[in-house]
């Protein structure tokens, strides 16, 4: 089999943390006789850069006509001020292609327990949440816009969600909580925001056809403090952008490190873009201490779900688990007693320990 993937490596750390990644899946191809082949697009500054768009319509187009979708990261001060910024390309990317459902699967790996900000107790309860987070709608994507007022200029954005959008994501909840602790907690700020009632009213609605998975609900802020109190607690954590955006981030430093996380943005189709979680932290670029594990376990999650490909994907994670238990560690997680390494030694092990 020939899988044609789409390389949207983007700014900062993006080129640096994507070649790891690709190092690993060339691994991946080698034992288990696959052929993956890469075709590099434009996306963010460096799309600005070359074409005054932050999304060319040639990215659009191949993305579409490619099998999967690799993505490292977007954004830096130096288009802060420009018209077109580069996560204005990445929300356009996930809307073009209808993805509205993000993964981000935050797990405490054992080998990590010493990384992880929480006390000792807590963290040996354990850490594996699925956070599903509606990724087309809501606050991002609603109406906006400045004008004058009696206080001086005044800015507006809106948080809007249809039912259709709240069921489809509340369906696609339900099923991965199926498969795995049969446990949803949907988040939510219903006691303030109307867009929220019929959030937890549409998820009761839902849920009626999934009886043999518990909802409970809770409001965001309660949420952020129960992830910090006790993470063992969640399963699935279900939520809608904004909220799925900050939590899910709240969650990979309790995890040990946001260069740990890997998400899936998925729609209707197999065809979905992976990428880690964090930005693309331009401070660190080009210095080779950045972390390529969270995006190597999104090549992970893309073997899975577009792909089926489950035993080159476990593959991938076992790989990361052992090179972890080794001692081997980025900057970001580095511990007394463990092997400090950079970026490119990192790949390049764990596309060994395939």
């Amino acid at each position: 089999m020939s899988y044609n993937i789409a390389v949207l490596q983007g700014d900062g750390i993006g080129p640096e943390i994507t070649t790891e990644a690709i190092k690993v899946l060339d691994a991946v191809a080698n034992r288990f006789n696959r052929k993956f082949n890469y075709k590099y697009l434009d996306i963010g500054g460096a799309a600005i850069d070359k074409f005054e768009n932050s999304l060319p319509q040639s990215t659009i187009d191949e993305c579409k006509n490619s099998d999967s979708i690799l993505l490292g990261a977007v954004g830096g001060p130096k288009w802060d001020c420009a018209a077109d910024r580069p996560e204005k390309g990445l929300l356009r990317l996930r809307s073009s292609l209808g993805l509205f459902t993000n993964l981000r699967p935050a797990v405490l790996h054992g080998a990590l327990k010493e990384a992880c900000v929480l006390k000792p107790e807590i963290a040996e309860k354990g850490i594996d949440i699925m956070v599903v987070r509606e990724l087309t709608g809501g606050i991002y994507f609603g109406e906006r816009g400045r004008k004058q007022s009696s206080l001086g200029e005044a800015a507006w954005d809106t948080e809007l969600y249809s039912y259709g959008e709240i069921k489809r994501i509340a369906k696609v909840a339900f099923e991965i909580a199926g498969k795995r602790k049969k446990k949803i907690v949907s988040v939510d700020k219903a006691n303030v925001l109307e867009s929220s009632k019929l959030w937890r009213e549409t998820l009761i609605e839902v849920s009626g056809g999934y009886p043999d998975i518990e909802l409970s609900h809770m409001y965001v802020d309660n949420a952020a403090m129960q992830i910090i109190k006790d993470p063992s607690q969640f399963d699935v954590l279900l939520t809608s952008n904004m909220f799925g955006d900050i939590l899910s981030d709240e969650a990979s430093q309790v995890t040990g490190s946001i260069g740990m996380l890997p998400s899936a943005s998925l729609g209707e189709s197999k065809l979905g873009v992976y990428e880690p979680i964090h930005g693309s932290a331009p401070d660190i670029a080009g210095q080779n201490i950045s972390n390529p594990i969270a995006t190597i376990l999104s090549l992970a999650m893309m073997l899975k779900y577009s792909f089926d490909l489950t035993e080159e994907a476990n593959a991938i994670e076992l790989a990361v688990t052992k090179v972890l238990t080794e001692g081997y560690r980025t900057s970001d997680i580095f511990t007394g007693g463990t092997k400090k390494i950079g970026t490119a030694e990192m790949g390049s092990i764990i596309a060994g320990a395939i």
